[in-house]
């Protein structure tokens, strides 16, 4: 399933075609939001932004969209007048004078009210999105100190979405292996250094997700992979799907455990568990 990075990718693509322009068309598959189809059609989209795997389509009377892709859905931009091919049922359909966006086969779409977004059932248990609102270093080293985080195993909170929206699986294995902890730790376990240096890592990974396409390996240890011609999945991650292969730092085989019921790859040696 698409984690943070990709959906904010997502996001960036649509804005490039929505975000600024004024909305000459829109329509819904579904009955209950019919009626809100001429209320939008005329207003101008102005921003599109990601929060955990959900969208957030913004018009300037402030409505906003709510999407979820879930496991199945996806967006799909075509020149307008031109339809997506292929079995995917058709949801959602935002058309500008030169482009269409349609959202295929999800079903978890609403219409909200910017001040109204704190209520809704999803979004109101959501951490901070690392991508889209502007989290800096100091305030994941503070988060990691609150109250409600500071008892947690790494392995568990960093995929729980109250801490922050969007870090999911190969994000975890990834941070914790860059930051050098092991996933038994806890935020209390963690002097000042090692404190920071996770915060960095959480926002740093991350970026580096965002930026290139899902990739969360350093360019120093996939450029030699690349020019073997090795395939994407052999290269793409530092640790993450890689069991029994060499950790890139230090040539130990990378192993794989189950945390909270999802595959965690990590280096003993660079990872070692010395509480």
């Amino acid at each position: 399933m698409p984690e943070g990075p990709e959906i904010r990718r997502v996001a960036d693509r649509l804005g490039k075609v929505l975000a600024g322009r004024t909305i000459e068309d829109v329509w819904f598959a579904f009955d209950r939001l019919k009626p809100f189809e001429a209320r939008l059609r005329g207003q101008k989209v102005t921003s599109v932004d990601s929060w955990g795997k959900a969208l957030l389509t913004c018009f300037e009377d402030d409505h906003v969209i709510y999407s979820h892709n879930q496991l199945y859905g996806v967006w799909r931009i075509m020149r307008r007048g031109s339809e997506p091919a292929g079995k995917r049922s058709p949801r959602l359909r935002l058309s500008t004078a030169t482009h269409s966006a349609w959202l295929m086969s999800a079903s978890d779409i609403s219409l909200w009210r910017r001040e109204e977004l704190d209520q809704h059932p999803f979004l109101s248990r959501l951490g901070p999105d690392l991508l889209t609102h502007d989290v800096s270093i100091d305030d994941v080293v503070a988060r990691l100190q609150d109250a409600r985080f500071m008892r947690r195993r790494l392995g568990a909170l960093l995929l729980d979405q109250h801490f922050y929206a969007g870090i999911g699986n190969y994000l975890r294995s990834e941070i914790l292996f860059f930051a050098g902890l092991h996933e038994r730790y806890r935020p209390m376990d963690l002097d000042a250094s090692q404190c920071r240096c996770l915060a960095e890592q959480v926002l740093e990974v991350t970026a580096r997700a965002w930026r290139h396409a899902g990739v969360t390996n350093l360019k120093a240890w996939r450029d030699p992979m690349i020019e073997a011609g090795k395939p994407r999945e052999r290269w793409r991650h530092a640790v993450f799907n890689r069991a029994a292969e060499p950790c890139h730092a230090c040539a130990t085989p990378i192993e794989k455990i189950m945390v909270s019921s999802r595959r965690l790859y990590f280096c003993p040696h660079c990872q070692a568990d010395r509480s």
